[in-house]
């Protein structure tokens, strides 16, 4: 495959991240992440609990949760009326991420050095 046609590719791998992209972007999001992976229970959080570790309102931590679990990071069991939170395991997104980081690594590092102006060439 051309280099452009690598591009090419690499921009629409890149527009498939956006939602994980846009879900670690945000600090209260990647505050929440740490709480949880802190908390140690494979097994799920309830939102009462993100809440009082991230002060944050129970109306925030769902809405920040639903973003998160759209973005395929995390997902929700239903035990009755109550919601647990937790690491999705097919790691989708993330495996997409990671791959387009690398094909970027690897485009990026094959191009010519382009840190010089033409004038000092």
């Amino acid at each position: 495959m051309d280099a452009q046609k690598e591009i090419e590719q690499l921009a629409t791998d890149f527009e498939q991240c956006r939602k994980v992209l846009i879900a670690l972007g945000d600090e209260n999001r990647q505050h929440m992440i740490l709480e949880m992976m802190k908390m140690k229970d494979c097994y799920g959080v309830r939102v009462n609990d993100i809440s009082k570790k991230t002060h944050l309102s129970r109306p925030a931590v769902s809405h920040h949760l639903q973003i998160l679990k759209q973005a395929g990071i995390l997902n929700m069991r239903k035990e009755g009326t109550k919601n647990y939170y937790y690491f999705d395991p097919d790691q989708t997104s993330f495996e997409l991420l990671i791959n387009v980081l690398q094909k970027t690594i690897s485009i990026t590092s094959s191009l010519p050095d382009r840190s010089k102006s033409s004038d000092e060439e």
